[in-house]
């Protein structure tokens, strides 16, 4: 069923991925002839970030709507919980070339917005944990019958 606890968790890791591409990630301060520039790293800048973010929007709010399958659904979740562990992977990644780039950042600073893949993956794995329950439930059922 969609009224169900899973679907409140698949659409608040829809929304927090959703996040993903209106903050900033990363900032750093670069010295361009002697001027101070502030450059920062969006989810939207590398296109390689920007599909795998907007693939952990459209994943769980997919995911949502195969309540019919359950098994299937365990499946939509672990695609996306790799899908944010490969963003996490690539956004380091991007953190580094800036870090040795041309001309090299003089300071740097993560944004609040780089906890919010991890805060998506733990909302998946409660979405995890209430379609294991779900299948518990629909299993004692069976046995009454």
């Amino acid at each position: 069923m969609i009224q169900r606890i899973q679907s409140i968790w698949l659409f608040l890791a829809a929304l927090v991925s959703a996040g993903l591409l209106y903050f900033n990630i990363y900032s750093y301060h670069t010295l361009v002839n002697g001027v101070d520039t502030v450059n920062y790293v969006r989810a939207n800048e590398p296109f390689m970030l920007f599909i795998i973010a907007i693939l952990l929007i459209i994943l769980p709010l997919v995911t949502i709507f195969m309540f019919k399958n359950r098994k299937r659904q365990k499946g939509m979740i672990a695609l996306n919980i790799v899908a944010a562990i490969g963003f996490i992977a690539a956004f380091i990644m991007t953190v580094g070339s800036k870090n040795n780039g041309t001309p090299a950042p003089t300071s740097g600073s993560y944004s609040v917005a780089a906890v919010l893949p991890v805060l998506a993956i733990v909302f998946l794995f409660l979405a995890l944990s209430g379609i294991r329950k779900d299948e518990k439930l629909v299993k004692s059922l069976d046995r009454l019958r």
